[in-house]
């Protein structure tokens, strides 16, 4: 039989289905860690006429502008404000880090050959990082005259590759055999020793003096690039996916939304995969100083924020996993979101996701008004949910939220797996969202 290429207009909807999608591809390239990410989305607000803050300054907000503002180069929060007498908060959070390696503050251990002294970040399918080609980015600080600056820097080269033990030297290398991040997850740089320092590689690529960068948070990434596959290309393959994927998407439909008579929030947090304990993670002070500052600035005393947050609503969006093609076993019987299938909202008894009756009606609702299909995730009753950032939130911003998600396969794998439909169902959710308000007319019962 002849292979059969496909000819021929696509479909409109396939049309869109790719522009979602490369978009996504372009921005995960762009963005090997959270310092790029979150960099990306302030330049890409610039160009759309958005007005950055600083917390260090007093806000003086003009209703109906559009504004964001940066914690520690690595969250960022934008928001349009309306007219003095608004509602509440339509808030969407996801996360811009991902699983990684940290290199150590003086990582070249020089011997037969030279490699990186790493420590993991966040919990990591170990194995899918050995054998492909990686490299380095993140940031630097330095003295520049009477200040200390940051700067962000990205080797941007394929320089690394962790090897694994080949299956003659280690017969139980498919069987029982266990990686030491001590000793088997070193990253190989060069044969011999190398006169090259890190600081004189920092040097190369940011034009600092050597002896003026002062300290650096740096994270390997997989070179890989993102692709599409599949019969009809309808899936997509990538690094970071988790939980860069959510984040475009959330950016996109936030751009897209028309004015109400809500503050759209658009939230990208940094720490997720280490517990959001950072001071610009989901657990530190970020959202809930920034929420108050808008309130204040647009008119009103600490009984208006309260009355506000009651009339607010936050989605959290992180990934979810998909039902497995070869592991069905794996997933609930009756709660196993499969790829292409829609936004997922996730449930789980133990309060791990914020979702409840009321939260999932609502984020349903605003779906069902979007044509945006939806489907649930919930644990196997044996498993245990990971938490997620929207859980944190409530320490400092105690509203009503759903956990929602995008089906993917290979979570916190350096390369992961997702369905090209469900990009655009979110941005579309999101779009619909945004441009959403939310009254509370007594307790448990809203308006939208």
């Amino acid at each position: 039989m002849k292979n059969v290429k496909y000819s021929g207009d696509l479909p409109k909807k396939k049309k869109e289905d790719q522009i979602m999608s490369a978009s996504l591809l372009h921005f995960i390239k762009k963005s090997p860690n959270a310092y790029f990410a979150a960099e990306n989305i302030r330049e890409a607000l610039l160009s759309e006429g958005f007005t950055e803050l600083f917390e260090g300054e007093k806000w003086t907000l003009l209703p109906n502008a559009d504004y964001f503002v940066s914690r520690n180069g690595a969250s960022v929060i934008a928001f349009r404000t309306s007219d003095e007498d608004f509602d509440g908060f339509m808030m969407m959070a996801a996360h811009l880090d991902s699983p990684s390696f940290k290199l150590k503050a003086d990582p070249f251990l020089s011997g037969a050959y030279t490699r990186i002294a790493v420590e993991r970040y966040g919990g990591m399918n170990l194995w899918s990082w050995l054998d492909r080609p990686l490299s380095f980015a993140g940031r630097i600080v330095c003295r520049i005259g009477e200040r200390i600056e940051s700067r962000l820097v990205n080797l941007d080269r394929d320089a690394f590759i962790i090897p694994s033990v080949a299956v003659h030297q280690a017969r139980d290398i498919n069987t029982g055999f266990t990686l030491s991040p001590a000793t088997d997850l070193l990253p190989l740089y060069a044969v011999g020793k190398q006169d090259e320092t890190l600081f004189s590689l920092l040097s190369e690529l940011s034009g600092v003096p050597a002896e003026d960068i002062l300290s650096h948070d740096l994270y390997l990434y997989a070179r890989d690039s993102g692709t599409h596959f599949g019969r009809s290309n309808e899936l997509i393959a990538a690094p970071r996916l988790d939980d860069l994927a959510s984040a475009n998407a959330i950016f996109r439909g936030f751009l897209k939304a028309s004015p109400c008579g809500s503050v759209p929030v658009a939230v990208f947090l940094n720490s997720e995969e280490v517990g959001s304990l950072s001071r610009e993670g989901a657990d530190g002070s970020f959202l809930s100083d920034t929420l108050r500052r808008i309130s204040d600035s647009l008119g009103g005393d600490g009984s208006d924020y309260l009355c506000r947050l009651a009339n607010s609503f936050l989605v959290s969006a992180d990934n979810a996993h998909a039902l497995h093609p070869n592991r069905p076993e794996l997933s609930d019987k009756v709660s196993a979101p499969i790829l292409n299938g829609g936004v997922v909202i996730k449930h789980t008894a133990s309060q791990a996701y914020t979702t409840d009756a009321v939260s999932e009606a609502i984020f349903a609702e605003i779906c069902r008004k979007a044509d945006v299909p939806v489907q649930h995730y919930e644990n196997r009753p044996d498993g245990v949910s990971g938490s997620t950032l929207g859980r944190l939130v409530f320490h400092h911003v105690s509203v009503p939220a759903v956990d929602v998600g995008l089906a993917q396969l290979s979570m916190h794998s350096a390369y992961e797996t997702m369905g090209e439909k469900d990009i655009g169902y979110l941005e579309a959710a999101a779009e619909a969202f945004f441009q959403s308000s939310l009254h509370a007319v007594k307790d448990g019962v809203y308006e939208l």
